[in-house]
């Protein structure tokens, strides 16, 4: 390549696709990728990725150039991600689940001049004929366009006629920079607003990459499911890994529970990443198939290892996967977000090798806390509190490292502090180096002069047997100023029996009410004025931004609703 791609080499330390040397040399003619019917070696895919990129180049992308990919999780997807970074160019992941009005709002964040999409987002093209954004230069279709296909007319590119093969002066070492380092564009956003644009850098992502390798043991022999999608940090994050240690790939388009129970089976998945949505729902499938429909599950031995992020597993959960579902299976939670290129703490929950609860958590259980255990950082992650008063422990999360984000896109480089970046959550260090996560500031409840943090009063109460999932807010009130109430998901087999529900009355189930929980939050020594003063029972899933968040004002204002209605019952 030409000079300056050789002193960009000689200034970024690291690049995303050195991944592709050790895939064509350990997985050359074994399988790598696993997308329903198709299969490709490792040979194949390095050369897939090589031909994409040289057709990217010939067609005219230069260094810096972002390029959005809306689409489900497939192997083309991978290949995308690291044919844009091999050419120098910037990936820009976009939600599937977007509307185009979203989807728009982020495109006019980063200007990509080149959109590829599958069938899932087939009529963004359409509207942005009529509505477009005026960077974008290409269409292009991810995977090979139909016959009857709703792109249109001959404006729209296919992948494969992209491709073209490598000269025989180009290797696949031949790789570039864009300016910064920055590899890819990671979309997040809070409760309410426009998506931001995350810039991440190679070097975070490979160093994201060893920390995983190192803590949760992944391996060249893993077979891992893509349970995230390829759009947020977590699926990007984690499927970087297991490139990096050329692992194998089962891809599925979105998660789906029936899909991947069959995947896990067939192909012997050892690893996979979830939320705990996930693993209630594959719980309660293999359940309902064994109770209702005699099918046994059989791809319980072949699991190694399961990463669980985005929220903590009840103490109830956390026994039935290790137990009944994935017996063999090393249970580990991360904690983490966007900007910090996904997770800054890891903690076992679960160690088939000695049968017991990591360490951690046998710390939690005999020493009872101000929030929740996280785990501790990794050994790349350096973290501090930056505390609100000299008398507590609990203050602002702060963290700097090679981890962190090189902006957000469209701003300035992110420096603050000699290099330490605001979390936006609140917690605090114990002795043995433990972060403990008291909650996220922006959702702090302010009651009788005290501050509430709703994760913390969460993690209580989702130990209790009875309770899948549930959500406190603080509400209104002319005397506290807010009060804590809490809406509750109830577990399968089990009775709520407020007076003013309409629940099944099944005498032989277990029951739980507002009663029976704020005594239970009492015996967990819950400080008083933390406990809900009122429990809402709530049907049907909490609601979630585009980017997989929990919408907490949304079931406030929802709570309120309710509340209005039941009165003077309860206040």
């Amino acid at each position: 390549m030409t000079d300056d791609v050789n002193s960009s080499n000689q200034q970024y330390s690291g690049h995303i696709c050195q991944c592709l040397s050790r895939i064509s040399t350990t997985r050359n003619d074994r399988v790598f990728t696993i997308f329903g019917d198709r299969r490709k070696t490792g040979f194949e895919f390095v050369e897939s990725v090589c031909k994409l990129a040289n057709g990217l180049a010939k067609l005219g992308i230069q260094k810096g150039d972002v390029i959005a990919i809306a689409a489900l999780n497939s192997d083309l997807y991978l290949e995308w991600l690291l044919a844009i970074s091999f050419v120098g160019g910037v990936s820009a992941p976009l939600n599937y689940r977007w509307n185009f009005e979203e989807a728009k709002s982020a495109m006019e964040v980063v200007n990509p001049v080149m959109l590829v999409v599958d069938e899932s987002c087939h009529t963004w093209y359409t509207q942005l004929q009529h509505n477009g954004a005026d960077s974008i230069k290409w269409h292009v279709s991810i995977g090979d366009l139909p016959p009857s296909s709703s792109f249109g007319s001959g404006h729209v590119l296919s992948s494969e006629h992209l491709k073209k093969p490598l000269e025989k002066s180009q290797s696949m070492f031949d790789y570039c920079w864009a300016p910064d380092g920055i590899a890819l564009i990671c979309f997040t956003s809070g409760t309410t607003g426009k998506p931001k644009g995350v810039a991440i850098s190679h070097t975070s992502l490979i160093v994201q990459s060893l920390a995983k390798i190192a803590i949760v043991g992944y391996a060249e022999d893993d077979v891992y499911l893509h349970t995230a999608p390829l759009c947020h940090i977590g699926g990007i994050s984690s499927g970087l890994t297991m490139l990096m240690v050329g692992a194998c790939h089962v891809l599925i388009p979105k998660f789906e529970t029936l899909t991947a129970l069959k995947e896990i089976e067939q192909h012997r998945v050892s690893t996979f990443i979830a939320v705990p949505t996930m693993m209630v729902d594959l719980i309660s499938t293999i359940r309902k198939r064994s109770e209702e429909d005699g099918v046994r599950w059989r791809g319980g031995g072949s699991m190694k290892k399961i990463l669980n992020g985005g929220g903590g597993l009840s103490t109830e959960l956390v026994k039935d996967i290790t137990t009944n579902i994935f017996p063999t299976a090393k249970l580990l939670s991360a904690y983490g977000m966007t900007e910090t290129c996904s997770s800054l703490t890891f903690m076992t929950l679960y160690d088939p090798a000695n049968g017991s609860p990591g360490i951690q958590l046998r710390r939690v259980e005999s020493t009872p806390r101000e929030g929740f255990l996280v785990g501790k950082p990794a050994p790349h992650v350096e973290l501090r509190i930056m505390r609100e008063g000299s008398s507590s422990p609990v203050g602002r999360i702060l963290t700097r490292g090679p981890h962190v984000m090189v902006k957000y896109w469209g701003h300035q480089t992110v420096k603050q502090d000699q290099g330490w970046i605001d979390t936006g959550d609140i917690g605090w260090m114990d002795s043995y180096g433990d972060l403990w996560l008291v909650g996220r500031l922006k959702d702090r409840i302010k009651t009788g002069g005290e501050n509430v943090f709703p994760e913390e009063v969460e993690t209580v109460l989702l130990k209790h047997p009875g309770i899948s999932s549930i959500l406190v807010v603080g509400i209104p009130d002319p005397r506290l100023s807010e009060m804590v109430i809490a809406c509750v998901q109830v577990r399968e087999n089990w009775r709520w029996a407020d007076h003013n529900s309409d629940f099944l009355q099944e005498k032989e189930m277990p029951v739980i009410s507002t009663v029976i929980l704020q005594k239970y939050c009492k015996e967990m020594k819950l400080s008083r004025f933390k406990i809900p003063k009122v429990f809402l029972l709530w049907r049907k899933p909490f609601p979630l931004t585009s980017t997989g968040k929990l919408r907490r004002q949304e079931v406030r204002q929802e709570a309120i609703s309710k509340l209005q209605l039941m009165l003077p019952s309860y206040l």
